[in-house]
């Protein structure tokens, strides 16, 4: 998995065979400063931008396939052992509204590196049946995070941050609320030169900016009901600049931009979890102690935990999901949530590219 943050690669090696997921290995590989840049430029439209994309994948495929031999070392596997790779390759466009959704990533030179049969473009077919082709985790939350009795919400705090509802008395739903970490990543690395803010403590040191708050909380987006998803392709660099004066101190704009995440969230949990009693965070941002304070002070009636606690590790919740999904693809099983994405039907997701 590689996701809307940037920062690298998470692979995992998970064991499928029991009710629960059983993590064996995993692995961590960062993205160096110039594809991180690169991926960056490929959001927005620019000269020869099919060939420099395809150029990219490649070289993602390459660094996809470097993640899979420390694995298969860790637990002393050999690659005829592992019955397929879920890929679910770089986010590089997310435009549901026109019929399209694009992951790069090159799987067939993945499936050629390993010599593992590899499972990609899990979104395609979603968005195919009309849907947002995301989010697609919260099927995998709802196999493995369900409780009978109690209301429960998986807050997935990435790059942009989504919930899974899980109510002990309704189907499972899900959608994107906002922006999680990428704005704050994004002013942290442009005034810090730090790829994020650790434990929120720079945002810790600045004042929210009470009208710069009104008007990015104005974006439409955030009074669209669900199913909606959404990433970079709204939620960027430009869209912030467009609501700043420019006379603002740089911390109070990072203190600004953690509010914007917080809010979103707990607004889209008070009005569409309502009743919710545990809420399990997952993603980079569940490691921001500033967001989780925060996050308590304005969900006062529910605890507040990570995943972890419930035996799924939350840096690697998603990945472990992602190879869940592969396995749906290559037994057949249809694994989005129409209540979640908007599609018409279910759907068997994903490529299959055979090792």
């Amino acid at each position: 998995m590689s996701g809307t943050s940037l920062d690298g690669v998470d692979a995992v090696l998970v064991d499928l065979s029991q009710s629960s997921p059983q993590l064996l290995a995993s692995h961590f590989l960062a993205f160096d400063a110039a594809l991180r840049a690169e991926l960056l430029a490929l959001h927005t439209p620019r000269d020869n931008e099919l060939h420099i994309s395809q150029v990219i994948a490649n070289q993602l495929a390459r660094l996809y396939a470097v993640t899979i031999p420390p694995l298969l070392e860790h637990c002393r596997f050999n690659p005829q052992q592992i019955i397929a790779i879920g890929c679910h390759g770089q986010t590089i466009r997310h435009c549901p509204e026109h019929g399209y959704t694009l992951q790069i990533g090159n799987a067939s030179l993945l499936a050629e590196l390993t010599d593992i049969s590899v499972v990609s473009d899990f979104r395609s077919r979603d968005i195919a049946a009309g849907g947002q082709g995301a989010p697609l985790v919260p099927s995998f939350h709802d196999h493995i995070l369900r409780h009978s009795d109690i209301h429960r919400v998986i807050l997935n705090i990435g790059g942009i941050s989504n919930v899974t509802n899980l109510s002990p008395t309704a189907p499972t739903s899900g959608f994107d609320c906002g922006p999680g970490n990428l704005l704050m990543d994004a002013w942290c690395e442009r005034h810090l030169g730090t790829p994020y803010d650790k434990d929120g403590a720079w945002a810790a040191t600045g004042k929210i900016l009470p009208q710069l708050l009104a008007l990015m909380l104005a974006e439409p987006y955030f009074a669209l009901p669900p199913p909606k998803s959404s990433g970079r392709d709204l939620f960027n660099m430009d869209w912030l600049h467009n609501k700043l004066n420019g006379a603002e101190r740089a911390q109070d704009v990072q203190a600004t931009l953690l509010e914007l995440s917080c809010v979103s969230i707990a607004q889209s949990i008070e009005q569409h979890c309502a009743g919710a009693r545990e809420i399990y965070l997952c993603g980079g941002g569940a490691h921001n102690q500033t967001l989780r304070n925060r996050l308590s002070a304005l969900l006062p009636n529910c605890v507040i935990a990570v995943t972890d606690s419930l035996g799924v590790q939350g840096d690697y919740l998603e990945a472990i999901a992602f190879a869940w999904l592969a396995q749906q693809t290559i037994l057949g099983k249809r694994s989005n949530l129409p209540l979640v994405t908007g599609a018409a039907h279910a759907c068997v997701l994903g490529a299959i590219h055979h090792a």
